[in-house]
């Protein structure tokens, strides 16, 4: 359970750097302050982190023979429908993360990956 929450932060500490990197991928709502901005952020990393357990094994495993035809490049893609399904998912909300084109979910997701990936190599794992 403390693994979870340790990715969710991550994951949300990382989403937050790349809607303030990335132009086209927002916070919704924009005009949000402080705490509240905070608690949407984990939130979204939170809808994030379950889409990612749940959904994208599933993705993985259909999308085999694309991942090996592009050498492993199609995980991009599939990162990139990750925070696309994200954003739909917050959609139907008044909080969530709003993602303007495909392409801004690539470098998005991209940017996500390469920010949690070096956030968890800086926390040190229990195991």
């Amino acid at each position: 359970m403390a693994a979870f929450l340790v990715r969710v932060l991550v994951n949300g500490l990382a989403i937050w750097l790349a809607t303030l990197i990335v132009p086209g991928l927002t916070v919704v709502p924009e005009d949000a302050q402080g705490w509240s901005k905070v608690w949407v952020i984990l939130l979204v990393a939170l809808v994030f982190g379950v889409v990612n357990a749940i959904v994208k094994p599933i993705v993985k495993v259909i999308s085999i023979p694309l991942y090996i035809l592009t050498l492993g490049l199609f995980t991009l893609v599939v990162n990139a429908l990750m925070l696309m399904l994200t954003a739909w998912i917050t959609e139907f909300t008044h909080w969530g993360i709003r993602i303007d084109n495909f392409g801004t979910a690539v470098l998005g997701a991209l940017l996500i990956s390469v920010i949690s990936f070096a956030l968890s190599f800086l926390i040190p794992d229990r195991d």
